[in-house]
């Protein structure tokens, strides 16, 4: 007689700790999603478009940090000039982003007037 009052007194409690819980735990996943996946998931779209509009003549910075210049495409992989007569090849995945037109025209600029440079400092030792 005594256990049929202390059970049915613990019902309500196990279903209101279900309730809290799950109040608890909503907001939770909400601030998750929110801070966590879905940016991580816009960023990944952004690359794979980023990926599937490269072209010949792009700049691109790869994941290891190299600067190259698209001059060819395979199945799965990205032909990169990153000198004079140097060729690579890359995983097209390996490819994180395209250079800024800006930074690829300063370094164009940067190249003949260092070029200069060293043309004038070899003028003046002669």
């Amino acid at each position: 007689m005594l256990v049929l009052p202390i059970l049915l007194a613990a019902e309500p409690s196990g279903a209101q700790g279900l309730t809290s819980f799950i109040l608890l735990l909503g907001p939770l996943i909400l601030i998750w999603y929110l801070l966590i996946i879905r940016p991580q998931s816009r960023q990944r779209r952004k690359t794979q478009e980023m990926l599937a509009t490269l072209k010949t003549g792009d700049r691109v910075v790869t994941n290891g940090g190299i600067l190259g210049t698209i001059v060819g495409f395979g199945d799965n992989t990205v032909q990169l000039q990153i000198a004079n007569q140097v060729k690579i090849e890359v995983v097209r995945s390996a490819i994180s982003g395209l250079q800024s037109g800006e930074t690829s025209a300063a370094a164009k600029r940067a190249e003949p007037s260092a070029a200069r440079e060293v043309s004038a400092s070899a003028k003046g030792r002669k």
